[in-house]
């Protein structure tokens, strides 16, 4: 089973308070950038296949291109094309196979609907965030765990060659 998470781009940054801040203070560029650190990581804890999605209207340089950065396949429509649209399209597409599971992340009402009406799931902008949040703390948690862990080098030793070295140790006496 393929697991499928389209996030609306421009939606996010707009409806999360880090990246909004970000791209009023900074610049939008910057967060696009952040979203992108931020997926790369949730994608390493899911396994998701992600597509993160951006109107073209909003940066025409960027129009109709697809770039695929630390995992995630980043997509910049064509001018003129909405960011909806071609989530609709995609979802539409990827969800008439059953063994797929599609989700959307975007806060956008009618833009929820049409993908449940496609087949899909919907995340709001909110919901996703906390979804984020939470797997960041399941990563630090696990992070610290193996970090704090110390081991010996023959605690990760098969027990085979454990033995075979404790062996050559007691002829070396």
């Amino acid at each position: 089973m393929k697991r499928y998470l389209f996030v609306d781009g421009y939606n996010i940054i707009n409806g999360w308070d880090e990246l909004k801040s970000i791209a009023d203070g900074i610049s939008l560029e910057e967060a696009r950038n952040r979203l992108i650190d931020i997926l790369s990581d949730y994608k390493s804890y899911t396994d998701q296949n992600i597509y993160l999605v951006f109107d073209a209207h909003q940066v025409k340089s960027l129009s109709d291109r697809e770039d695929f950065r630390v995992g995630i396949h980043i997509i910049y429509t064509k001018e003129n094309q909405t960011a909806d649209s071609y989530i609709e399209v995609r979802v539409s597409q990827l969800a008439k196979n059953r063994q797929n599971i599609v989700r959307v992340a975007t806060s956008d009402k009618a833009e929820q609907q049409m993908i449940l009406g496609s087949g899909g799931s919907r995340i709001s902008g909110r919901e996703f965030y906390m979804e984020i949040k939470e797997s960041n703390q399941k990563i630090n948690k696990k992070t610290n765990v193996i970090n704090n862990k110390k081991y010996r080098l023959w605690e990760t030793l098969e027990e085979d060659i454990a033995q075979k070295l404790e062996e050559l140790r007691k002829k070396q006496e």
